[in-house]
């Protein structure tokens, strides 16, 4: 047989057993922890054979989902810019080159390690929904709907996260905001080639706003602004000079441009001429607020998230309750493993759907939530062979007198920034103020309509949050910050990658790329039921056949999904405790770079 008849049989070959993963014809081995067993990852001298190395650098660090962010943030602290001043120039660019996922219309969360103060601080750059605007008013523009809808103005809120980086850049910048935006400000003039997987979205995005067209009270702007003619695909140049003007004007005059200037003004006028609740007083009014983070010990570790409104403290109530249980006592994609993680997610989430909002509004126990005692007793709930039928909140007694992106930066001075911004679902709300290039987020969908519940819409108030960075600490100094993206998925996807690493050694990398569960379902923030009180779990492929079947016959209500959408994008920079290195990792659900020099 000639060498091309050998070549033409091996093409002939692997392309047949393509096509029959992709029939589902060929299925992974029981005790294989990879997606596809049968093809190996090319025999890597070291690591997990479905993983890759991370990346090594000595004087920063910077891991976003897109590799041209990554490399803005890289030139940032080449530049003697801060990790802070990295984290705005990779966000800006996120913006424009992920809109799928984020932008200047959505809200911010942050945690920043400051090397000068050896602490963490929190960053809460969340807006509040319209002043002039009650309930009652709320619920008679919703024509008898339940819920607050996804598009148009009516979810609303102000956006947070402007104000977020001249927050940040106030206390931890060092470059001038001139110099930080200027990388978005050009690619957005000049352009760039998108990437496969946010091309996806952009795609899904397009065919979801065309079916609910009618929904949004003005969609013109955002269809010239992102669909026109349609979606880019994958490697073609897409343009936003309008996004580009707004950048230059925030960069020339400040967050005052924003909140009270002329870009402030533009979204003012736009909302009025639609029909909106959203005034000019609204973003005048906006603050960030500066929080503490709580941190709860994990094996030899400690976990830090945000306070509520955000969801950071379910990670927090899920790793309190695993604490109770040697995970590492069975192999890492035994049913038993992620059956625990499962029930400590529903568990939790429950206390998140009763007790989570923004605490200028609500009374939330939040000692009495994170305690380890609180941890054991939610511990003592969960069956060891059997799901729980109907989980239910903990019971407190108060005493009354009456689609998202992370990314995160670390520089030579020892700043580590772990920051997570988004317009909630999918782009956001559909609108576009007149020529500023960027979409207004829905985050007030997830108001609650129920008047007894902690999260019910009210003026000025902010929304349950779902957008969560996260830090993890070793004997007080820090270890790794790091995120992973997916609305609910990410206080599961936290404790997993923690696991992964705490319990089975996986490094950073690793850690990201390994197969992931996801729970959805059940009780929701907004007082509703999501399906019923089993909930639905998501499995990605890669964990073994007996695995599931032994899921199932706990009672968990299994889906086995394609592939990885659900399932969050993870960032992450680790510190060696003895050399100091940063030490990156992206995982390959998302089309992200971790580079560092």
């Amino acid at each position: 047989m000639t060498i091309r008849h050998l070549l033409l049989s091996a093409v002939t070959a692997c392309l047949a057993i393509l096509t029959s993963i992709a029939s589902g014809e060929v299925t992974q081995s029981a005790d294989s922890q990879n997606p596809v067993a049968e093809i190996r990852a090319g025999g890597r001298p070291v690591g997990e054979p479905w993983s890759r190395s991370p990346v090594y650098a000595a004087n920063g660090m910077a891991a976003t989902a897109q590799p041209l962010a990554t490399q803005i943030a890289l030139d940032i602290l080449k530049a003697g810019g801060s990790a802070a001043d990295a984290a705005i120039a990779a966000n800006a660019a996120l913006g424009l080159m992920e809109p799928t996922g984020n932008g200047i219309g959505g809200d911010l969360f942050a945690i920043i390690w400051d090397p000068k103060t050896q602490q963490l601080h929190g960053l809460n750059a969340s807006g509040r929904s319209p002043q002039g605007r009650s309930l009652a008013e709320l619920v008679a523009k919703l024509d008898g709907s339940k819920t607050i809808p996804p598009l148009g103005h009516l979810p609303v809120t102000v956006p947070g996260a402007v104000d977020g980086w001249f927050e940040l850049h106030e206390r931890f910048g060092r470059l001038p905001m001139q110099q930080v935006l200027a990388p978005a400000i050009r690619y957005a003039r000049e352009g760039f080639p998108v990437s496969p997987v946010i091309a996806y979205y952009f795609n899904r995005a397009e065919k979801s706003f065309n079916r609910r067209a009618a929904q949004i009270q003005e969609f013109g702007n955002a269809k010239s602004t992102y669909f026109t003619p349609r979606a880019p695909k994958a490697g073609e140049t897409f343009r936003n000079p309008d996004l580009a003007s707004t950048y230059q004007a925030l960069a020339d005059n400040g967050r005052e441009a924003f909140y009270r200037g002329e870009l402030a003004k533009i979204i003012a006028a736009y909302m009025a001429r639609i029909g909106g609740d959203l005034t000019l007083e609204d973003l005048q009014a906006h603050r960030s607020e500066w929080v503490t983070p709580a941190c709860v010990p994990y094996r030899t570790v400690e976990l830090c998230e945000l306070p509520p409104n955000s969801q950071g403290y379910a990670a927090l109530q899920m790793a309190n309750i695993l604490n109770n249980i040697e995970l590492n006592q069975w192999p890492r994609g035994d049913a038993r493993v992620l059956h625990y993680l499962t029930e400590a997610k529903r568990l939790a989430y429950e206390d998140v759907a009763k007790y989570y909002a923004d605490p200028d509004f609500a009374d939330i126990p939040e000692e009495w939530l994170l305690s380890p005692a609180y941890g054991k007793a939610r511990f003592n709930l969960i069956q060891p062979d059997r799901a729980i039928a109907k989980p239910l909140p903990g019971d407190y007694t108060f005493a009354k007198a009456g689609d998202t992106t992370y990314l995160t930066a670390a520089d030579k001075d020892g700043m580590m920034v772990s920051l997570i911004q988004s317009n909630y679902r999918g782009m956001g709300s559909g609108l576009v103020p007149d020529g500023l290039g960027f979409m207004l987020q829905d985050r007030g969908e997830l108001f609650s309509l129920d008047s007894n519940h902690a999260n019910v819409y009210a003026p000025g108030k902010r929304p349950f949050h779902t957008i969560i960075p996260a830090f993890v600490l070793k004997d007080g100094a820090p270890l790794m910050s790091f995120g992973l993206m997916g609305g609910a998925m990410q206080p599961q996807g936290h404790m997993q990658i923690l696991v992964n690493m705490i319990d089975y050694g996986m490094n950073v990398q690793e850690a990201g790329d390994a197969a992931r569960i996801n729970h959805s379902g059940g009780s929701q923030p907004t007082g509703e039921l999501d399906g019923d009180f089993l909930g639905v779990l998501h499995v990605e492929p890669g964990f073994s056949a007996d695995a599931i079947q032994r899921l199932k016959d706990m009672g968990h209500n299994v889906k086995v999904v394609e592939n990885g959408v659900m399932f969050g994008g993870y960032q992450a920079i680790y510190k060696d405790p003895e050399s100091g290195t940063y030490i990156g990792a992206t995982e390959m659900r998302k089309d992200g770079q971790a580079a560092g020099y």
